[in-house]
């Protein structure tokens, strides 16, 4: 017997749509990238909001290859054996920092839960190039959890990036099916340590649309910022492929303000919540 699934959006609404990125800057980085084959996630993850942030002089870069070790239900990045460590790579991304002559990057990775360390040490190792190759960029690293192992969290702490963040991805109740091998709790343990241990800002993002109801949304954004939080990202999940998690529900602008609002009272120091809002944007505007 074939199975029904019932009131799936099926179209996208009009607050989705998104203009070309245009103007001088995207323009120059655009062919610099082209040029210089640099892999930034702005481009294979066709971010909608890439000439917005390129404008401000940002851009994300994704290190340890492009195999993920965990099969989350919303991620389009393939899962499997990744390839081994890249030693080169901390230099090949400064590199590309000071081609792009980026004001502040995004960097963040795979899981590679098959790695002792997790991938920790190219992690700092990226770190320490791109400080000493880009004197004056700014950092923010998107890391994963690192299974909680507080070593390897110690290495992220010592590189002392100007902002720390982790994704809690969705809420609690949802997090064994969107996220799979992940933990709700851990992730908001790993937040909370890094901030102990002296993380100037800290960071988490959440993805709208998945089932969640407003109520879970509160309880997520509360529990944050208890684990002492300081900027949150709320946006729509877009389903990559047919593969993954089907879209349950289409978020208002609305409804997306009313978070931002719960969000500011509850005492973070940015939200960024709209329908097009990913992990990365505005990033520029969060160290401050």
């Amino acid at each position: 017997m074939e199975t029904v699934i019932e009131n799936i959006p099926t179209g996208k609404p009009k607050w989705l749509k998104v203009k070309l990125p245009i103007g001088q800057k995207y323009t120059e980085l655009r062919g610099l990238v082209d040029k210089y084959s640099l892999n930034t996630i702005c481009t294979s993850g066709s971010c909608p909001n890439m000439g917005e942030c390129w404008g401000e002089g940002t851009a994300t870069f994704m290190i340890l290859g492009n195999v993920c070790t965990r099969s989350c239900g919303f991620c389009g990045v393939k899962t499997g054996r990744p390839e081994t460590v890249d030693w080169d790579e901390p230099e090949k991304v400064a590199r590309s920092i000071k081609i792009m002559n980026i004001k502040h990057a995004v960097i963040t990775s795979v899981d590679r839960d098959d790695l002792k360390d997790g991938g920790s040490i190219i992690w700092i190792e990226t770190v320490k190039a791109i400080r000493r190759m880009n004197p004056n960029t700014t950092l923010e690293t998107l890391i994963p959890d690192f299974q909680g192992m507080e070593r390897n969290l110690d290495r992220i702490v010592e590189a002392n990036p100007e902002v720390v963040s982790h994704n809690v991805e969705t809420v609690r109740r949802l997090t064994r099916e969107v996220r799979i091998q992940a933990k709700y709790d851990r992730s908001l343990e790993v937040l909370r340590y890094l901030k102990e241990k002296g993380i100037n800002r800290t960071k988490s993002g959440i993805m709208l649309g998945l089932g969640e109801t407003e109520e879970e949304v509160f309880q997520t954004m509360t529990d944050l910022r208890n684990a002492n939080v300081d900027v949150v990202t709320i946006g729509q999940y877009l389903q990559p492929s047919k593969k993954h998690l089907p879209v349950k529900e289409f978020i208002t602008p609305e409804q997306f303000a009313k978070y931002e609002k719960f969000g500011l009272e509850l005492g973070f120091r940015h939200v960024e919540s709209g329908p097009l809002v990913r992990s990365s944007y505005k990033a520029q505007k969060h160290i401050l």
